[in-house]
């Protein structure tokens, strides 16, 4: 009888199983494939699955599985055993019902970089380390379908996602794009950086400026982000709805700031610097975080010491560091903090927005010395998850967990492009295998104490500051300002704060720099008291730079140029 019932349960745990056969249309499928094959499921018809994977209550339904030596013609089946799910990790469980059915192919290629073993990471197009829209990848359209379980859906990847325009100089705006020889030696193929470049008003007129430099830190940008000659159409659409802010008619919102920025720009006394935005995305996320890494080579030697300089040369920058500065928030916001703690006598002073975690025992939710697991609050007899991301009255959104096995979904490996993978790419020692060590087990949580040891000794700006203020400190005093919301999404005022009560109490020198809160102000604000955040985030530019004019001032050396570019 027991072997019986055994019996039993194994056929009706095979025959309930739903299984997904994926092909490639012949003629996109020249060659062997690697990559991260992802199926997608939606109820909802409002846009296309590949657009629906978030961390919050409505996401849709992720599961992902890695492909190796795809073969042309090969069916490969994905399967409860052969993926992870997101929100819902086993296939198997997934409900029975009507859905749109999307599949994605986001494409691997091989590095042979100079330290460590081959790996397979997908190479940003363009697009700046989007699966969604990354040009190459393989997709189909949307199919409905009805699922059920015993059931077995054939589908071909038939869509190849297109190339990127790449954006057009204009009067104001150029583009430059140059072979970064350190990086190419560290991943063993051409490897290239960019930026876009915003010249100051007259400047062919006056021939003989030279000009200070601001760098724009963030996210990948397409284009030259906020500035626009036109203003926006008296009829532009504004039933648009931005779920974040609350408002209708954001877009048009948007355009108008860019317009009025143009207005600013070219208004008599706005100052006369050159503005940069950079790009420099890896094969891990879309962009670098602008230091030196184990697992990404030498982005912060390469972009202070071959992008900058060459940018200076071909637009006339003073291209000394008195006459750099730099900005930026969340991603831009730790770059810039970094930027000028790693290089700092090559900039002259840092604007701070919502830094990412700037201090590792307030790593977002995690103390990742004391912790011994980044999902749970864990005593003798309970454990609570942690929160990964909130709104301004403290209403949870999502877990570390949830946003860890979303990613987990997309990318094994630190490869999903996303937040706390990237930051792991960076920080972390390179692991045998090649890939980024994991500062905690993806699926557990389960936090490596060593690992966590290297992130401290290496990139915890508030460590790094305490270990050397006796040699930092006199270089930077007075270029330290930094700006959080007291209810930041992602908990990241709480490093602020540890930062805040090293830098007040700082001694032989004090720091004399700036540290400042936004009453219950969500991530993002960037220390404007006086408008709410979805107008602060885009003044960024007319925010910072006429501060920094200020302590050019007072700050530049002796001789130096500070009448030219004064017109």
């Amino acid at each position: 009888m027991k072997k019986i019932l055994i019996l039993l349960f194994v056929s009706f745990s095979v025959f309930s199983q739903v299984k997904f056969q994926i092909s490639v249309s012949p003629n996109l499928h020249k060659s062997l494939l690697d990559g991260r094959l992802m199926i997608l499921l939606s109820n909802d018809p409002k846009t296309e699955p590949r657009f629906q994977i978030k961390d919050e209550v409505d996401t849709q339904q992720l599961f992902g599985t890695d492909v190796e030596n795809w073969k042309n013609g090969q069916v490969l089946e994905v399967n409860a055993t052969n993926s992870f799910g997101y929100p819902i990790k086993n296939l198997n469980d997934f409900p029975d019902g009507d859905y749109f059915l999307q599949v994605v192919l986001h494409k691997y290629e091989t590095f042979n970089r100079k330290v460590g073993p081959p790996v397979k990471l997908p190479m940003d197009r363009g697009e700046g380390q989007n699966w969604r829209i990354a040009p190459g990848n393989l997709m189909t359209k949307p199919i409905k379908i009805t699922l059920k379980k015993n059931t077995i859906f054939k589908v071909t990847l038939d869509t190849e996602m297109p190339a990127i325009t790449e954006p057009k100089d204009t009067k104001y705006i150029k583009h430059i794009k140059i072979q970064s020889k350190l990086l190419t030696e560290f991943w063993g193929r051409p490897m290239y950086l960019g930026a876009h470049v915003l010249l100051p008003y007259g400047f062919d007129e006056h021939p003989e400026a030279r000009y200070p430099l601001c760098v724009n830190h963030g996210h990948f940008p397409a284009d030259f982000d906020g500035f626009s000659e036109n203003p926006p159409p008296a009829n532009m659409d504004t039933t648009d709805y931005i779920e974040r802010f609350g408002i209708y008619g954001y877009k048009k919102l948007v355009a108008q700031e860019a317009y009025n920025f143009y207005k600013q720009w070219t208004s008599p006394n706005f100052p006369r610097f050159l503005v940069i935005e950079i790009q420099h995305a890896t094969p891990y996320y879309d962009d670098s975080y602008a230091v030196n890494s184990a697992n990404m080579g030498p982005y912060g030697d390469a972009i202070t010491y071959e992008l900058i300089p060459e940018i200076e040369k071909r637009f006339r920058g003073i291209g000394q560091g008195w006459a750099r500065f730099m900005y930026g928030g969340s991603t831009g916001g730790w770059e810039a903090l970094a930027a000028q703690v790693f290089y700092p006598d090559e900039f002259n002073g840092c604007f701070a927005a919502c830094p990412d975690p700037i201090a590792f025992d307030a790593y977002t939710s995690v103390n990742i010395y004391k912790d011994k697991n980044a999902y749970y609050n864990e005593g003798s007899f309970k454990k609570t998850k942690k929160p990964g991301k909130r709104n301004y009255l403290g209403q949870i959104a999502c877990t570390v967990e949830d946003m860890n096995h979303r990613e987990l979904a997309m990318g094994t490996k630190s490869r999903s492009g996303d937040q706390f993978d990237i930051w792991e790419a960076v920080y972390s020692p390179m692991g045998a295998d090649g890939y980024p060590k994991p500062i905690f087990n993806k699926l557990t949580g389960e936090i490596d104490p060593k690992v966590a040891e290297y992130w401290r000794e290496n990139y915890d700006l508030l460590h790094i500051l305490k270990r050397d203020w006796s040699k930092l400190g006199t270089k930077l005093q007075g270029k330290i300002h930094i700006y959080c919301g007291d209810m930041d999404n992602f908990y990241l005022n709480n490093a602020v704060y540890l930062m805040e009560d090293f830098l007040k109490k700082t001694e032989k020198p004090h720091y004399y720099g700036e540290v400042d809160y936004g009453d219950r102000a969500e991530h993002c604000w960037n220390g404007d008291h006086n408008n709410p955040n979805y107008i602060s985030r885009l003044r960024y530019n007319t925010m910072y730079i006429p501060k920094w004019l200020k302590r050019i001032e007072l700050s530049a050396p002796k001789g130096a140029d500070l009448t030219s570019w004064r017109y």
